[in-house]
């Protein structure tokens, strides 16, 4: 089992749709137990289950647990403040998207303005 110091002494995630629960546990350098508690903790950590509820996890979802896994054990991070570090990313992405699409919509509404005037 690969237990690494940091994320970036982490292997180089393979270019695959779907990995099993082993694979992402060597991938990330998280047990495989660690990983079913961190579903029930982190809403937006949700692996495919499919028969036999084996766990199913995609490349997004290897990039989330990589990235709890830093602010747990690199910045030091409690569950809960981890997980409201990823809700004020989010926040910060949403933001960002209404700002240009605000952005954009001006630039349409400003257009037909322009086009009534002539």
């Amino acid at each position: 089992m690969l237990e690494a110091s940091n994320n970036s002494e982490l292997p180089v995630i393979p270019g695959k749709r779907y990995f099993t629960i082993g694979e992402v546990s060597e991938l990330c350098g998280v047990k495989p137990h660690v990983l079913r508690y961190w579903e029930q903790e982190f809403d937006q950590l949700e692996p495919v289950k499919r028969r036999g509820n084996r766990r199913y996890y995609q490349r997004h979802d290897v990039l989330l647990i990589r990235q709890i896994r830093g602010l747990l054990y690199e910045q030091g991070f409690t569950i809960g403040g981890a997980r409201q570090q990823l809700k004020g990313e989010k926040k910060q992405e949403n933001s960002s998207d209404n700002r240009q699409k605000i952005s954009s919509l001006m630039s349409d509404l400003e257009d037909l303005l322009k086009t009534l005037k002539s």
